[in-house]
């Protein structure tokens, strides 16, 4: 019965495009949507094209009128490559990328209830929804998410004598210690270089009570808890020659989780994609929440990706249909399960917790619901946090200044978001 419901309500649907379709504009009453989105894969074999590809003939193929035409570019370029076509005037329908709010200021995008189904808009994890809003109304729409869980080597714990994972800054000292004397080169992993250091800057801040923005999301990249978190980086890690012999500002994200699948690193934070990589290099790890200033810290670090619909074309009843079946429980769990992301929507949440097969992203989803997401929904956050990955790293050297380069970090923040008010 179920079955056959789907089925008459998708033919159901797929009719009513029809007729809505036979009435517009163009050639023949057809519609064809432009979807740029983000590549997540690392290869030709599992390049995100191929999702969408597959996830477009599908939809194609039981609404006849419209056709999406799909490009897919690199991270490196697809923020530039969108930002190029609204300036000539080209937007595409709908856009995967990673900052929203910059477009929903200068009202170029739908906002989530003018293109949504209800039920699609309710099914978003709460706070997921809660950070694509811009001044208070949503126009972000959360598509792949991941937190971060504090990752160990167990055989390298093992060796050092360490029994469990740390809970508090003191604890993972002590283990870094440990592991130095047992001989690990690389203790605790601290990646600041430019791939991705806003991301351990948030982690370290978050861990020591702090953040980058207060309760009314004004910036407070220089708070007291800040700075205390990146000296205690610079007198006890870095400076005790337990971050390994590199510099952390030259560190690379990336670089960092391919030392640890190699077994050379004992700790590090990381996000779910390391667990398949360690686990193909044979390492056998452990993971745990993030150490604390005093215990285990009060919240961790939650990245969400967002898909937009852009105005210009008008496409937008074409749009919300389509973008109703791209949240559709299969269809977001299967991207999230092909990519080691989590699910944005309750429903595919509650889907892949109940399979067994997915028993180790359990402990990341438990962390997704109340987790701190970066400030995306302010326009200022592209421009600051590319200042983060610039200056972050110098602050942690055994001279570097913690409140120097936060407070001017800091006072680059405010003079921006002067500027754009």
């Amino acid at each position: 019965m179920r079955r056959r419901y789907s089925g008459l309500l998708a033919a159901a649907v797929a009719t009513a495009m029809t007729l809505t379709l036979s009435g517009c504009g163009g050639s023949g009453g057809e519609v064809t949507l432009r979807l740029v989105a983000a590549d997540y894969g690392d290869s030709e074999a599992n390049t995100s094209r191929r999702y969408w590809d597959q996830l477009a003939a599908d939809y194609e193929s039981s609404h006849p009128g419209v056709s999406i035409d799909i490009s897919v570019y690199s991270w490196a370029e697809v923020d530039k490559k969108v930002a190029d076509m609204v300036k000539r005037g080209e937007e595409p329908d709908i856009a995967q990328i990673g900052s929203y709010a910059d477009y929903a200021d200068r009202n170029k995008l739908y906002r989530a209830d003018e293109v949504l189904s209800i039920p699609t808009q309710a099914d978003f994890l709460p706070k997921l929804a809660e950070a694509g809003e811009f001044r208070r109304v949503q126009y972000g729409l959360p598509f792949a998410a991941s937190t971060r869980l504090f990752f160990y080597n167990k055989a390298l714990f093992a060796e050092a004598g360490i029994e469990e994972p740390p809970q508090s800054w003191a604890e993972l000292q002590d283990a870094a210690e440990a592991l130095k004397d047992a001989g690990v080169e690389t203790p605790y992993a601290l990646p600041l270089g430019p791939e991705e250091a806003q991301a351990e800057t948030m982690l370290w801040s978050l861990s020591g009570g702090g953040g980058f923005v207060d309760s009314v999301g004004s910036y407070t990249l220089d708070s007291p808890e800040n700075i205390r978190a990146f000296e205690w980086l610079r007198d006890e890690l870095v400076g005790k020659g337990l971050t390994g012999p590199g510099d952390p500002a030259a560190l690379n994200r990336q670089d960092a989780f391919d030392a640890f699948a190699r077994g050379e690193v004992g700790m590090l934070n990381g996000h779910p994609t390391l667990m398949r990589q360690a686990e193909k290099e044979d390492v056998e790890f452990g993971t745990a929440p993030l150490p604390g200033r005093t215990g285990v810290a009060e919240a961790t670090m939650g990245v969400n990706d967002w898909l937009m619909a852009f105005k210009k074309n008008g496409n937008r009843k074409q749009i919300g249909d389509f973008l109703d079946y791209v949240y559709s429980e299969p269809n977001t769990l299967e991207f999230a399960d092909r990519y080691d992301m989590l699910p944005v929507t309750r429903s595919a949440s509650e889907a892949m917790r109940a399979d067994e097969k997915h028993e180790p992203m359990r402990e990341f989803l438990d962390q997704l619901p109340e987790a701190v997401h970066y400030p995306s929904n302010k326009t200022t956050w592209a421009y600051v946090s590319k200042t983060i990955k610039q200056e972050i790293g110098p602050a942690v050297a055994r001279d570097g200044d913690p409140s120097g380069v936060l407070s001017r970090i800091q006072r680059d923040a405010f003079a921006t978001e002067n500027a754009a008010r």
